[in-house]
């Protein structure tokens, strides 16, 4: 495996790195298609075929030195979260703005904690299909369609943006008012800021690429149809970055197969983040 972006060792070594790539190829709770494991390498293999010119904001990030640390590996759950609690921590004791490799929703878990712990006000925006507010699924707490149960434990203040699948049983004791149902975003002007205005001015954000319309992102473990475009998605990014800080953020449940056109979405969409959280 090479490192994100195939970067020359000036660019990717440690020390001077202003960013850590972490991935955690981890999938045990996923219900449909498994796979996800697999979605850390074929980002990064990706990666290296990227321009490293960004376009809209005329720079190359890759100048901030980008690091891509070795996985975490885990058998269960548990392990997996606090070794990436553990690593997150370290990285962050360092300087670097930790990017997290998915692997199933559940990845997120232990990164999300180690941020929290350094930045206890921050918000978190949670981009994707599901609501993943079940207390536990199939009996176990620490599934991937708990996640935003786990975090919620952590802080109130989060916002979920690109929904359309829940259970009834998620409805109750949700907050309306921090959900942004896909179908109510079609046409829909100035959604953008009513998301931001929910916002902390510390924002982690947490991206299952089943948030994207499933003719652009078919290789997920549950894809949804009816999701957000490049731009959608592209464009509350580039306003999170804009008028927030971003203190860590994670891209997970790629669940890749022979078609490579997801897994550049993936590796472009991390490299367009990162243009637009470091070019202010």
């Amino acid at each position: 495996m090479t490192n994100f972006g195939d970067l020359p060792p000036e660019y990717s070594e440690y020390e001077s790195a202003r960013v850590a790539i972490l991935p955690i190829p981890f999938d045990v709770s996923s219900t449909w298609m498994k796979g996800a494991e697999k979605g850390p390498a074929a980002i990064i293999e990706a990666s290296a075929n990227m321009e490293l010119y960004d376009i809209e904001t005329n720079s190359e990030v890759f100048k901030k030195g980008i690091f891509t640390c070795g996985p975490i590996e885990a058998e269960t759950a548990p392990e997996m979260v606090e070794k990436a609690r553990a690593r997150t921590a370290e990285l962050l004791k360092d300087g670097k703005l930790v990017v997290a490799l998915g692997g199933e929703h559940t990845v997120s878990l232990g990164v999300i904690q180690a941020c929290h712990q350094r930045h206890p006000e921050m918000s978190v925006l949670h981009l994707d299909a599901h609501a993943d507010t079940r207390d536990t699924y199939q009996d176990d707490k620490l599934s991937h369609a708990c996640i935003m149960a786990r975090v919620k434990e952590l802080t109130k203040e989060t916002v979920s943006v690109g929904i359309r699948s829940m259970d009834a049983s998620e409805v109750e004791g949700m907050d309306r008012s921090r959900f942004f149902f896909a179908h109510e975003l079609q046409g829909r002007e100035g959604w953008v800021d009513e998301v931001l205005k929910k916002l902390g001015e510390e924002v982690y954000v947490t991206i299952d690429l089943d948030v994207f319309d499933a003719g652009i992102m078919p290789s997920t473990g549950t894809p949804e149809p009816g999701g957000l475009g490049w731009y959608d998605v592209l464009g509350l990014l580039r306003e999170v970055a804009k008028h927030k800080s971003v203190v860590g953020f994670d891209v997970v449940e790629l669940c890749p197969g022979d078609d490579k056109a997801p897994d550049f979405l993936a590796a472009k969409l991390i490299y367009s983040f990162l243009s637009h959280r470091f070019v202010k």
